[in-house]
């Protein structure tokens, strides 16, 4: 059977699922994507651990505040440059953001700012792995998977103005 949980926040009912890795996709409130294939559902003790801190980590996101504990991620569905854009994401604090050029830097290729793009755009655990944190060259939104609603939403949370 797979997990498959609601999570309520002040923004709406967020779904998330587990893997036996850990959280493996955050939905927003209002879109069920696909659950993703051949997942398999963790032990009912690593969720009731897993869950609280889902809980928690998307109540202080969604409240401005940084979590102070985050789930173990299954991130194994990403390619491994996906995952190593998913990991810089994670290293943004909260309340800053980066262009897709300068994650493509940190990345060892300058000119792969459509592919950081890419990245970010298949993120199954958007709000936690913060890919709202990462604008265009020119400082505007770009694309989200969320659409530019949420994006501008969660960054007004955290005090993010834009130009």
């Amino acid at each position: 059977m797979l997990s498959v949980h609601p999570i309520s926040t002040p923004l709406g009912d967020f779904r998330v699922v587990y893997s036996t890795i850990g959280l493996a996709s955050v939905d927003f409130p209002g879109q069920a994507h696909a659950i993703p294939p051949n997942l398999t559902a963790p032990s009912s003790v690593n969720l009731n651990q897993w869950h609280p801190l889902s809980i928690a980590a998307l109540l202080a996101m969604t409240s401005g505040q940084a979590p102070k504990r985050l789930p173990p991620l299954d991130l194994s569905r990403g390619s491994e440059f996906q995952q190593a854009v998913w990991r810089e994401l994670l290293a943004i604090p909260l309340g800053h953001t980066r262009t897709y050029g300068e994650l493509a830097a940190r990345l060892g290729n300058p000119s792969g700012s459509r592919a950081v793009g890419a990245a970010c755009g298949a993120n199954p655990i958007p709000v936690i792995v913060p890919c709202h944190r990462v604008l265009a060259a020119n400082g505007k939104l770009g694309g989200f998977s969320g659409g530019a609603g949420w994006k501008n939403r969660l960054l007004q949370i955290e005090g993010v103005l834009l130009a």
